[in-house]
């Protein structure tokens, strides 16, 4: 029986072959984008979930209050893992660890030792570590390998880097150093396979940190009151154990340690307890420094976009099914008096559902690898397609299948097999009652088609709209042309970097120079609390920081409102305010905030200038308060290690640029042999900002025209049955006059109509959803009323072009041949 019900299947497909390649089109389209969607969720939503127990370890993190300015750290103060074992209940094990990177060197039998230039991934931990996740242990012991200072333990992917002709158990006892600190192996563990954001090969002993001097200084062993996010902490708490009665415990233990003084009024340090999955989405804690990290929201608009993908062409197929229904109505009416019960006619009719849908499930399975390289700079890296040793994406493939099946054919298989067969013989199959339901559903369907369609194509416009207003509003400085180079951060307060300002002062392509720190617009923040008495209070105020020479804001074309630029002997005395700190001070004139005093890091510097305001950082975040002074290089040795080099204006077609590039890196290696060379535009990373934001334009823009193809398909599908159903109608109407254009808007109204009404649904739904996402922007552009006429004008376009393919077609047919095929 089911092999016959097949057999029809494909007889039936065989005369109906342009509305079979619709449905299998339509639904391909939607399977594949749930597959691929399917894959990216289902990779990121996995991230450290095979370690025993992950719903129980958790990240202790730490939120600083300071001027009414909250800042998150993913980090701890290092004196708290010593203690939290001990003095917080309901711990079950904790694991600190400390993130580095440095050169490693691997001693060779030449002499000459191997050198791997700055190495990340390395963390000092200890057995704590291996008892909190899980490893497989190649060689060596969990129990005893990292029990004493200067031993390593290395992963296995790492281990052959390193030692590539050794075997796992020769590799113990070998040497490893990392700059100058000089350790042994140990253990070898099993590179983790799975998904995880503990990626970290380079295991030293902890307890070097308390052995080294430099280190010592560094992880700051016995400094509660630094926090830094290279001091990472993880707990495992007991069952049944509350987080935020936890959070109390390490909140006194750190006013126990670290008690509160007089001056740090107004300022708050608090723990809090980060899941483990966490870690792979909070954008406020960050991941690890290499670590990426993922958006719920996103992955969950993917999934929407999927779902939207799915139900376009489920409704091709529901609409196309049902509108051919009256074409099989002789054969179910024959079938019905030959004996066949409604529930066999089901059982038919849903397993030619089923035949289209393994059809379209096949061409997914084809297209999904070649979808990830064409979305390989959108799509994580880590997102594969493998059939063989995937058994969650074949039982996906198999769900989605019986799914699919039955949503497009339960309704259309209930239609036709509840046809009467004396009615069908008698040709009334479609009158009355059924006729009205089925075109009733069939409009209502096309509806929610083109709500989906439209809302793609507003929602493209205006994320398109804001990306364009966001990297071409005057932003308060000059960003092209510009370029941004950092030097090693060993060479601060030595004489290389004199050096090295020399020779690039030679280059003829570069027009100034500037030394300091990070650009006007950066990802890299620095703040402090700066205090302004003006004779009757004293006003308190979270200052942002930037660190520069004289040339900076000549550079930047930054504009100075008022008083002076800065000069290379105001070190000790001058700062530059914005105009937004000037009237947080309560200036309302640039020029009457020059030459008062401010109370900066408990010095007196006076204002020697106001400039325009400019973005710290991107759209998203407001302008602060914002101070730029000449860096301190006792205490901040950190701030000149960025070049602000402004180049020359380019001939047209020319490669200056590319020459002055070519010089620099040549005066680099030069200077710092032992350092890899990198430059960036300033542009291009005041672009980065809106990283995501382009991506999702980019993935609307894809769902916009998939979406559009899917519904004109089903439309081109709807305009063919309805032409043909009134081809007799045609005929009649030419042959008594009426023009093509008047037989072309007699097909065509009722579905433009349905359009029409499409837009007008979804206009206030589209609005209201994107006003919601322009909050995320404290600067940003107006919702115009063109992106709402555009986008349903373009729609519009798009259907007519569609109709027209088949409507005019129709209208031109010779009527003769009309009434004759009747």
């Amino acid at each position: 029986m089911i092999k016959n019900y097949f057999k029809i299947a494909l007889r039936n497909f065989g005369r109906h072959k342009l509305f079979t390649f619709i449905n299998i089109i339509g639904l391909s389209i939607g399977i594949s984008s749930a597959l691929v969607i399917y894959l990216i969720v289902h990779f990121d939503f996995t991230f450290d979930k095979f370690h025993p127990d992950s719903d129980r370890i958790y990240r202790v993190v730490t939120e600083f209050s300071f001027s009414g300015e909250v800042g998150y750290n993913g980090g701890v103060t290092s004196p708290l893992s010593g203690v939290v074992q001990n003095e917080v209940s309901g711990v079950e094990r904790s694991a600190p660890f400390y993130t580095f990177e440095t050169n490693v060197f691997i001693p060779q039998n030449t002499g000459t030792p191997k050198k791997f230039k700055n190495q990340e991934n390395i963390i000092l931990a200890d057995g704590r570590y291996f008892n909190l996740f899980s490893y497989k242990w190649l060689a060596g012991s969990a129990k005893t390998a990292l029990d004493a200072p200067y031993q390593v333990v290395l992963t296995s992917d790492q281990a052959k880097i390193y030692f590539p002709s050794t075997s796992y158990n020769q590799m113990l006892g070998k040497t490893v150093i990392y700059d100058s600190i000089k350790t042994t192996v140990t253990g070898i563990v099993q590179t983790i396979q799975e998904n995880t954001d503990l990626y970290f090969h380079n295991f030293i002993s902890y307890s070097t940190g308390a052995s080294n001097k430099q280190l010592k200084e560094d992880m700051g062993l016995t400094e509660w009151g630094s926090t830094t996010s290279a001091s990472q902490l993880f707990v495992k708490l007991n069952k049944n154990v509350a987080t935020a009665n936890v959070e109390k415990q390490l909140n006194e233990l750190l006013k126990k340690h670290h008690p509160p003084k007089p001056e740090d009024k107004g300022s708050t340090t608090v723990f809090h307890l980060q899941q483990l999955d966490d870690l792979h989405f909070n954008q406020l804690y960050h991941n690890f420094d290499n670590g990426r990290t993922a958006s719920k929201t996103t992955l969950y608009g993917l999934l929407i976009i999927g779902m939207f993908l799915l139900v376009l062409g489920c409704i091709n197929f529901v609409n196309l099914t049902t509108a051919q229904a009256s074409q099989r109505a002789k054969e179910i009416g024959i079938r019905k008096t030959m004996g066949s019960t409604r529930g066999q006619l089901i059982l038919q009719f849903l397993s030619e559902t089923f035949l289209v849908t393994l059809f379209a499930v096949i061409i997914a399975i084809l297209a999904a690898p070649f979808i990830l390289k064409l979305f390989a700079d959108f799509i994580p890296a880590g997102v594969k397609v493998d059939y063989m040793h995937q058994a969650n994406l074949i039982f996906f493939l198999i769900g989605l299948t019986l799914v699919v099946s039955f949503l497009s054919g339960f309704y259309p298989s209930l239609v036709l097999s509840g046809y009467k067969p004396v009615q069908v013989l008698k040709n009334q199959a479609n009158s009355g009652t059924n006729k009205t339901r089925n075109a009733v559903l069939r409009k209502s369907l096309t509806v929610i088609q083109f709500v989906i369609a439209q809302f793609f194509i507003m929602a493209t416009v205006l994320v398109s709209k804001q990306i364009h207003y966001a990297l071409h509003k005057d932003l308060g400085f000059k960003k092209e042309a510009i370029l941004n180079v950092t030097i090693p951060f060993k060479s601060i307060n030595t004489d290389k970097k004199q050096v090295f300002m020399n020779i690039i002062n030679t280059i003829p392509q570069i027009e100034m120079i500037s030394t300091g720190g990070p650009a006007p617009s950066s990802s890299s923040t620095n703040s402090t609390e700066v205090k302004y008495k003006d004779g009757k209070k004293e006003i308190r105020t979270d200052v942002q920081q930037k660190f520069a020479d004289e040339n900076y804001i000549k550079i930047y074309k930054i504009k100075l409102l008022a008083g002076r630029n800065l000069q290379t002997s105001d070190s000790a005395k001058a700062i530059l305010i914005n105009e937004t700190y000037a009237r947080v001070l309560g200036f309302k004139n640039p020029t009457a905030a020059v030459g008062h005093m401010l109370d900066y890091n408990d010095k007196k510097k006076e204002i020697v200038g106001v400039v325009g305001d400019f973005y710290q950082g991107s759209l998203h975040s407001p302008i602060k308060s914002l101070a730029i002074l000449i860096p301190d290089y006792n205490n901040y040795k950190y701030n000149g290690r960025v070049f602000h080099l402004a180049l020359k204006p380019q001939t047209a077609g020319g490669n200056e640029w590319k020459k002055a590039i070519s010089s620099i890196e040549k005066a680099w290696k030069q200077v710092y042999p032992d350092d890899d060379f990198d430059y960036h535009f300033f542009d291009e990373n005041i672009a980065k900002f809106y990283k995501s934001e382009q991506q999702t334009s980019t993935l609307l823009t894809w769902a916009t025209g998939l979406s559009i193809f899917i519904s004109c398909l089903g439309l081109l599908g709807l305009a063919m049955y309805t032409t043909n159903l009134r081809t007799k109608e045609i005929g009649v109407r030419k042959v008594l006059g009426a023009s093509v254009t008047q037989i072309v808007t007699l097909l065509s109204t009722e579905l433009i109509m349905l359009i029409v009404l499409a837009f007008a649904l979804v206009t206030p739904l589209s609005w209201y959803a994107m006003n919601k996402w322009m909050q995320n922007f404290a600067d940003r552009t107006t919702i115009s009323w063109w992106i709402f006429v555009l986008s349903g004008a373009g729609m519009l376009l798009a259907a007519l072009c569609t109709l027209s393919f088949q409507t005019v077609k129709a209208a031109i047919t010779n009527p003769v041949k009309s009434l004759r095929s009747e």
